[in-house]
């Protein structure tokens, strides 16, 4: 059996980041906090004393056992930059009901938007409107509503 389980998102405070993916975008706890450590930790991460700490947050439209959105911290951390054309695993994307609702909602919770808000007709008639943004902590998330 093959079955996605989560994505990990890595903050400076997992305490703030957890919320605003609870107020933003309606993840909701499920009872899944971490507070690890050990030696088999040390081992499978490669740092010594590793410490993390945070919680799985279902995502919004699924039931409560997966997928998740998996928010921890280190106690000691690598600083990285943001790019939305950066290799790699590059946004979160959430579809939404209101773009710009949402946006606004981002906004006032610390993020910032990176683009404009834009509007697509697709070949085959449906529409999409798109907008990337960060979260509060400058993670790429991408806002996308389809009629």
């Amino acid at each position: 059996m093959i079955r996605y389980a989560h994505t990990n998102v890595i903050a400076k405070d997992s305490k703030k980041l957890i919320e605003f993916y609870k107020e933003v975008f309606q993840c909701k706890s499920i009872g899944e906090t971490r507070d690890l450590h050990g030696e088999w930790l040390d081992d499978l991460t490669g740092i010594q004393n590793s410490h993390i700490v945070g919680e799985h947050l279902c995502l919004p439209g699924y039931e409560n056992d997966h997928p998740t959105l998996e928010i921890f911290s280190y106690d000691s951390m690598e600083e990285s930059t943001t790019a939305i054309n950066k290799c790699g695993i590059a946004h979160i994307a959430f579809e939404v009901d209101d773009v710009e609702k949402t946006l606004n909602l981002l906004l006032q919770k610390g993020g910032k938007q990176i683009g404009e808000v834009v509007r697509a007709e697709y070949e085959n008639g449906r529409k999409a409107v798109f907008v990337y943004a960060t979260d509060c902590e400058g993670n790429i998330v991408e806002l996308q509503s389809w009629s």
